[in-house]
């Protein structure tokens, strides 16, 4: 009979940060959204209120805005932005203001339809050099 194995824990160096996220009060998607970066084990703290006064403060371009708008390590992260590229750029370190994925689409985190085919986005690196894409997914998919 085989024992338990220990579940595994990070060590303290490489704990992930805390995602501080600022959302509308009424939005369930948000919350689908925080429950996936929990899940990739993101401590978050969540405040509720007016995002476009947040958004326009930390310069988020208008055609990339979302529902929520979040803070993590010093960058920005607006809207459903997959866990895996958040920690991809805190391990690369870009010279940027942050992440974004436009709008809301089908498939990307907090934003699963099931029976629903998932749509393709890119997530964009912002700051004041310009823009690119970081990453494109389909659904929860990196291509």
């Amino acid at each position: 009979m085989l024992a338990a194995a220990a579940p595994l824990r990070a060590a303290p160096e490489s704990r992930l940060p805390t995602v501080a996220v600022t959302k509308d009060s009424n939005c369930e998607c948000c919350e689908a959204w925080v429950a996936h970066l929990r899940a990739t084990g993101f401590p978050v703290e969540i405040t509720t209120g007016p995002v476009a006064p947040l958004k326009a403060k930390l310069g988020v371009p208008r055609e990339l805005a979302s529902c929520h708008t979040a803070q993590v390590a010093g960058y920005v992260v607006e809207g459903h932005v997959p866990a895996d590229t958040i920690v991809r750029l805190l391990a690369e370190k870009p010279a940027a203001v942050g992440l974004a994925v436009p709008g809301m689409p089908v498939g990307s985190p907090g934003m699963e339809v099931p029976g629903t085919e998932p749509d393709t986005y890119d997530v964009v690196l912002f700051g004041p050099t310009g823009q690119r894409t970081f990453a494109r997914y389909r659904g929860a998919t990196l291509l």
